[in-house]
């Protein structure tokens, strides 16, 4: 039994209405189970002075399979469509079982060590690279069972979506393996057709649905309109995601009206993605341009719709982000900058919850990102005391309790994977 005196925690994540911030002890039984909490009071146990205390993180959007390959295919321009080909080609020459592997459990340390609990990954899946990766990911899913929650996701072009043998193939082995069924679309003329294929895949093999949509800053784009039209047309009752959405954001004002309803009405949840879209939207591919446009959805006026929205890493390392290393708080950090939900403060906590009990809400994991009586102590302490504390720096010296237990929050190093980006 310990208890951890004197601790700041925002009421947002014990799932409390409010913006605030109580100070509490919280009680940890032997089982590692959060058993009690109360208001501070006077008494024996660890002083945390007013320090933070977080639930450990949820990332609903990564992409682990394609992560660290910079330093052997870097992105020459910075563009989505050099990041793409890049991509394409490093999977098709380099993606072994044994690349995949090492590169993955090295992303899901880095991960770990910073503090996140759950984590939905999109895996390459256009045959015949599904053979090999989602047998990896099932792989890693046991290998980190206890330590990270694991989703995975196909990713498939919209050749694939609507290519139905090979889209059956893709069904088959992510069903096999308890995943969603995803892809990524935008600007495409048959992106109706392609979104009821999903929907019917998915139905098909009882998989709930993941799609990346709409990562392009051309408001012709509809690929999110046409995912919540077919799943108020299909009936469709599964969990639906859809990533990006940074069309949105540059379509007129009758458009993204338009759009968010549907989408409201249809249930599909939204994932923002600031740092990646940041890097890649608005880039111009010769240099020497200021971007204008930030390349994230409309979230907040999507949450005042009534969509679940939540924010994540997406990609890590690779030619799509030349940076990142799967830090949740990063994300929120400059998250908060980038999405401007940081004033009224007041809300900020809620928002917080992005990557904590809202993200493992819409990805229904296990772990509920919650600091509540009978959970896992699972959980961050930081030095911070409040919001503007603890997003002022990058709290390295933060502390993870996992079950009651601080773990070993040293990142590997990357000279690990050197031999691997050897040509």
């Amino acid at each position: 039994m310990q208890t951890l005196r004197n601790a700041s925690v925002p009421s947002a994540m014990m799932g409390r209405p409010g913006g605030g911030i109580e100070r509490v002890d919280i009680v940890i039984g032997d089982d590692g189970i959060v058993a009690s909490i109360a208001p501070h009071a006077a008494g024996p146990g660890r002083d945390l002075d007013g320090g933070l205390v977080l639930p450990a993180l949820v990332d609903i959007h990564t992409h682990l399979d394609k992560g660290h390959i910079w330093p052997r295919r870097p992105n020459e321009d910075g563009t989505w469509e050099n990041a793409l080909i890049g991509s394409i080609a490093d999977s098709v020459e380099r993606w072994s079982t044994a690349d995949v592997e090492r590169r993955m459990d090295f992303a899901l340390r880095c991960a770990y060590a910073h503090g996140t609990a759950a984590i939905r990954t999109h895996i390459e899946s256009t045959p015949p690279q599904h053979d090999v990766s989602w047998a990896v990911f099932e792989a890693m899913r046991e290998r980190w069972a206890g330590r990270v929650e694991l989703q995975a996701v196909s990713l498939v072009g919209p050749d694939t979506l609507l290519d139905k043998p090979a889209l059956k193939a893709v069904a088959e082995r992510v069903a096999q393996a308890g995943g969603l069924i995803g892809g990524a679309v935008r600007t495409f003329p048959r992106s109706r057709e392609a979104m009821h294929a999903v929907i019917e895949a998915a139905g098909n093999a009882g998989a709930d649905i993941d799609i990346h949509a709409d990562e392009i800053m051309d408001p012709a784009s509809n690929v999110l309109l046409s995912l919540a039209e077919a799943v108020i047309e299909t009936g469709y009752k599964g969990r639906v995601l859809a990533g990006h959405c940074c069309a949105l954001a540059v379509q007129d004002e009758a458009t993204q009206q338009r759009t968010i309803e549907t989408v409201a009405r249809a249930g599909v949840a939204v994932v923002s993605l600031p740092l990646c879209n940041i890097y890649l939207m608005d880039r111009n591919a010769a240099g020497g341009v200021t971007p204008t446009r930030r390349g994230v959805t409309l979230i907040h006026e999507l949450r005042a719709a009534g969509v679940p929205v939540a924010i994540a890493s997406d990609n890590t390392r690779d030619p799509f982000y030349a940076y990142g290393d799967l830090d949740a708080l990063e994300v929120l950090r400059e998250g908060a900058r980038i999405l401007h939900f940081d004033h009224p403060q007041a809300g900020a906590w809620q928002w917080a919850r992005s990557i904590a009990g809202d993200a493992a809400a819409i990805a229904n994991f296990d772990y509920a990102a919650e600091i509540r009586i009978g959970a896992p102590a699972d959980l961050l302490l930081f030095r911070a005391r409040n919001w503007t504390e603890l997003l002022s720096r990058p709290q390295a010296d933060r502390e993870v309790l996992r079950n009651g237990v601080g773990i070993d929050t040293t990142l590997p190093d990357y000279r690990e994977l050197d031999d691997l980006m050897e040509s």
